[in-house]
């Protein structure tokens, strides 16, 4: 074991002092949480904020499925009536709202809490009581607008909330109030994860850990939480717009006194379009951990993999406009806006060429998370070349507002973003929990899901170019989408079906799972380095990084990094492009304070819902919990 020695401190007891079960101990209750429910809602460890991300995110992708489910069945069948158009416009609110605001995105970003920092080789996450702060807010947000729901207030106007729908003269009572301001609730939680991220990536990174050493995953939520802070302040904005003109009878949004309806969508798309990559990237970042890994050779085109993910950040903003192909464009802004919808398939497909040719020239293990993987490819092509099509503003003019457009993102976010996920828990479920899932299930699980997704969307293409409207709660038997129709329900029971294994997959693995060990799959990047499920420390000592892929190229042991003190929290600082150790820093400690401050966050919200003044007393409340959180304890300096 060689080890690089960081400057020692001869008044604290250093990792390097101590070695074995003590070293492990010592960390273990430096860097622990405290038992109780006090030291539940006090914690500041990345990994038990990241588990209860990934469970709540999984929790609201159930409801969501209930309620497409529940659509599903409505539209079985010709003029049914099962469902009313109230409740029918809720559902598709609940499912469109539930899906994109409170399971796509927080469960891309709950992975990236988790992953990244034992794939950096740190400690834990920078600004980890904002990272406990954000949970809650989420948690709060996702409990406000499904309890509306449940009080039969539930938000009725689309996950999109076009005025002058959702103004105040056609859209009465709270039921957008609600849903604006769980919006802009929920999006401070993910910009909040965002700068984390932001801050962990560039400058807590394991000794040796080049840029050119950084795992694909780091490197697309990297990505991605750039496109966060770029893109979710537009769709705040636009939330907010519409609280004051609901609220205190501004005008923003209408024409009549000088507003502009347009502007809505403007807002909108400008964070909507960016925001299927904010959820497509980290699918990315999981397909090539996946193939790398189960291909048994490193990533094919490491930099062409990288380039493509910035460039389809930086593209993803030029494309919101062909939402917009219906609203009357100027000829020169659809031409560029077609153009610039179509460039997108070129970093995609450069990827896609890069994973095909790493399985090539590998030799393909086919576990459950691979078969995911290999759904993808196919189910995100078609939704791809469907993509093209509709980029064309003469092919978008005909199908617009159609079941095609349906079919079309169901394919996309899906299959480029689901699937892989799913590949992506079965592929990380041992670091996690430290057993394996079942395989014969699993085969089970991914059969079920491809069949029945395919089942459930390819019809919805057809009915779409046959003209059937989306967001429509009953049909007449003389349209002829009967048949269409029922097949689709029948492939949507498929496919919950499917989830319904894979629910049962993780609970009983959970106990009766094989044990997986350190390493189940001879992974090759750091978080199979420890032990699984991590200890609060993730690492006795930080390792040093001397290849993309350290536990491949140094089988016996990592060379390990040491100085770092056992009895206080401290992390290693590094420098942004060739990673040297550069500071020892303090972590924070756990506290109470984001807890309470998250809770005061909320209170503000719900009650400025019903009042302006709620907004100036609620941020006083908010100011006395934020002075609470950051008042000043003596921290140490940190040191060279």
């Amino acid at each position: 074991m060689s080890e690089a020695y960081a400057a020692p401190d001869p008044k604290e007891l250093r990792d390097h002092q101590v070695d074995g079960p003590e070293l492990t101990t010592r960390l273990a209750r430096t860097w622990g949480t405290k038992r109780g429910l006090i030291g539940a809602l006090s914690t500041v460890d990345h990994k038990i904020i990241g588990r209860r991300y990934i469970v709540t995110a999984f929790l609201f992708l159930f409801l969501g499925g209930l309620a497409a489910a529940a659509m599903r069945l409505q539209l079985a069948r010709p003029e049914s009536r099962l469902i009313g158009p109230d409740l029918y416009n809720q559902l598709f609110t609940m499912h469109g709202t539930t899906m994109m605001f409170l399971f796509a995105v927080p469960v891309m970003e709950a992975f990236a809490v988790y992953l990244v920092p034992l794939m950096l080789g740190t400690r834990n996450i920078a600004f980890p009581r904002l990272n406990a702060f954000s949970y809650y807010v989420y948690v709060f947000g996702g409990l406000m607008i499904w309890v509306a729901f449940m009080l039969n207030i539930g938000a009725d106007v689309g996950w999109f909330a076009y005025v002058p729908l959702s103004g105040p003269e056609f859209s009465p009572g709270k039921r957008a109030d609600i849903w604006a301001q769980m919006i802009t609730f929920t999006e401070v939680s993910a910009l909040a994860v965002a700068v984390e991220i932001v801050v962990t990536v560039p400058k807590q990174r394991a000794p040796g850990m080049t840029l050119d050493r950084i795992p694909l995953f780091v490197w697309s939520v990297f990505v991605t939480s750039f496109l966060i802070i770029f893109a979710m302040p537009a769709v705040m904005l636009a939330s907010t717009f519409l609280i004051l003109d609901r609220l205190i009878g501004t005008h923003i949004f209408n024409p009549a006194e000088g507003g502009d309806a347009l502007l809505w969508q403007h807002l909108f798309w400008f964070f909507g379009h960016p925001e299927v990559y904010i959820i497509f990237l980290p699918a990315t970042g999981m397909v090539s951990a996946i193939i790398t890994t189960f291909s048994r050779r490193k990533t094919f085109g490491y930099l062409a993999l990288v380039l493509s993910l910035i460039a389809t950040g930086f593209l993803s903003f030029g494309l919101w406009v062909h939402h917009m192909f219906t609203t009357g464009l100027p000829q020169l802004g659809a031409s560029f806006f077609t153009a610039s919808s179509m460039m997108i398939a070129i970093p995609n497909g450069i990827q896609i060429f890069c994973w095909i040719a790493t399985l090539w020239d590998g030799r393909p293990v086919f576990r459950t998370p691979l078969l995911f993987v290999l759904g993808f490819f196919f189910i995100f092509v078609a939704g791809g070349l469907s993509g093209i099509m509709l980029a064309s503003v003469p092919l978008d003019t005909q199908v617009h507002d159609t079941y095609f457009v349906v079919a079309h993102f169901h394919y996309v976010l899906i299959g480029g973003a689901v699937f892989p996920l799913l590949g992506a828990v079965y592929y990380w479920y041992p670091k996690i929990v430290g057993r394996l899932m079942d395989e014969r299930i699993g085969r089970w699980h991914f059969w079920l899901a491809f069949v029945g997704f395919n089942l459930a969307f390819f019809p919805m293409h057809i009915t779409g170019l046959m003209g059937m409207p989306r967001r429509v709660y009953t049909y007449q038997h003389e349209m002829g989408w009967d048949n269409l129709n029922l097949l689709s329900s029948v492939g949507a029971l498929v496919f919950f079906l499917s989830f319904v294994v894979f629910l049962w997959n993780v609970i009983t693995s959970a106990r009766k799972g094989a044990v997986a060990g350190d390493n189940p799959w001879q992974a090759g990047t750091l978080e199979w380095a420890t032990s699984s499920p991590p200890p609060p420390q993730n690492f006795d000592r930080i390792p040093v990084v001397t290849n993309r892929e350290p536990l491949w190229a140094e089988r016996e042991t990592l060379s390990v990094a040491a100085g770092l003190s056992v009895d206080n929290r401290e992390l290693i600082v590094s420098t942004v492009s060739e990673a040297r150790a550069d500071l020892r820093e303090s972590s924070p400690e756990p506290s109470v304070w984001p807890f309470i401050a998250a809770v005061a966050t909320g209170i503000t919200f719900i009650g400025s819902i019903f009042t302006p003044w709620a907004a100036v007393w609620g941020s006083l409340i908010v100011g006395v919990t934020l002075i609470a959180w950051f008042w000043p304890k003596g921290a140490k300096e940190d040191e060279k």
